[in-house]
């Protein structure tokens, strides 16, 4: 075993139901002017409105950006930040879901720094601190409130792109199963397939050489003993609750154990990073305009076929994790779940044209930061040949392929 770690986080992570009454004395200490950044859906919501008011009641002047986008739009962070420069903010809170969170974070990078997103694009290019940062979610999945990561869509590249630097971690995450009662079922089910994905690609990332420098040198440093730790224990949480969470949105129980796994599979991530099925999802998100937790989904079992062999080991330990009794039942039983929450089983039936699937594995292949972490390498043959099984569902046929030379 290397024995090698390395843990980026929030200063402090606050869990559990009514957390959010926190929220202001956590704000008190950061800052006196707090751009409070989420979605017109949610500010209309009673439950975010009494946050803002718990936040003024402690004396902070307060001024709401209700004006995140799905996805997150280049150009929408960049009208924000400029609209929000003049209320001169010391502090920022993004509440919501992985969009809101990102978008809390672009807005108080540019703020900070000026520029725009795309100048920013990759990893490592955050030049230094940016506002400081209370994440508050309010959907289970993207584990954005722990993560170096934030995710735009850019129109100029019709493509999902991502900011990675330490430097995006909030301060303070702020994690109340509360704010997630009342998310539908196949927005639950959406968020929650997401973080599983994360926690499985985290854990079967690839193990980088160690050297002093690899924890400088990059964002995401593969698998650790670290982020092994979060990450298994989020594939537990995630299995035990994710299906009774997507049945009764009312039980306390699940809802705490799906909220718990997704901020657990975002730490391991967030330092070990994710692989194929994010990078392949970039451009079928694309051209698809499905929800990126949909499509990372979709393929994980095909993804995991096509690793098996390079993951072993760690597909037995994913089993014990599941409560399964062999390596051989993990991906079977993965798929069974994804299916039984609504999760589409191809990628025809994610409305993939069959004509697209080279563009695709072109555009996937080129995503070099995510491929570098796959556990088995991907040639262009290979990725074709992987996509035509996701896009027929013949899960043997990249069963056979991963029983194959690479």
């Amino acid at each position: 075993m290397q024995q090698f770690a390395t843990i980026r986080s929030p200063r402090e992570v606050l869990f559990g139901p009514g957390q959010r009454h926190a929220l202001a004395a956590v704000a008190k200490r950061l800052g006196t002017r707090a751009l409070v950044i989420t979605d017109a859906r949610l500010a209309a919501d009673l439950m975010f409105q009494a946050m803002v008011a718990d936040l003024q009641d402690a004396g902070l002047e307060v001024r709401v950006d209700a004006s995140t986008l799905p996805d997150v739009p280049v150009a929408s962070a960049i009208a924000a930040a400029e609209a929000q420069r003049s209320f001169a903010a010391d502090l920022a809170i993004g509440i919501g879901g992985g969009s809101c969170l990102d978008m809390a974070k672009c807005v108080a990078l540019l703020l900070t720094h000026g520029g725009r997103p795309q100048d920013y694009f990759g990893e490592l290019l955050v030049p230094g601190p940016i506002l400081p940062l209370i994440a508050v979610p309010t959907t289970a999945g993207t584990g954005s409130e722990v993560t170096p990561v934030a995710v735009l869509s850019d129109s100029e590249r019709t493509l999902k792109v991502g900011i990675s630097s330490p430097h995006l971690i909030p301060v303070t995450a702020i994690c109340d199963l509360e704010l997630t009662m009342t998310c539908p079922p196949a927005l639950t089910a959406i968020a929650g397939a997401d973080a599983l994905t994360h926690a499985i690609e985290a854990f079967t990332a690839i193990r980088r050489p160690l050297t002093p420098s690899v924890t400088q040198e990059r964002v995401f440093v593969g698998k650790n003993l670290t982020s092994d730790h979060f990450a298994l224990r989020a594939i537990t949480l995630l299995s035990e609750g994710l299906e009774a969470a997507c049945t009764d949105g009312t039980n306390a129980e699940a809802r705490g154990k799906v909220m718990l796994g997704a901020t657990l599979a975002g730490l391991a991530f967030g330092v070990a990073g994710t692989a194929a099925a994010h990078a392949i999802q970039y451009p079928i998100g694309a051209l698809t305009h499905t929800a990126h937790g949909t499509g990372v989904a979709c393929l994980m079992p095909y993804v995991m076929a096509w690793n098996a062999p390079a993951i072993q080991p760690e597909l037995a330990e994913i089993a014990v994790a599941m409560g399964l009794g062999h390596a051989d039942q993990v991906i079977p039983t993965l798929s069974g779940l994804f299916r039984r929450i609504g999760i589409p089983a191809t990628l025809q039936d994610l409305g993939l044209a069959a004509d697209r699937i080279d563009w695709v594995a072109d555009q996937s292949l080129g995503i070099a930061r995510l491929m570098q972490n796959n556990p088995r390498p991907i040639s262009p043959a290979d990725m074709r040949h992987l996509l035509h099984a996701a896009f027929t569902g013949d899960l043997a046929f990249a069963q056979t392929a991963a029983s194959s030379p690479a």
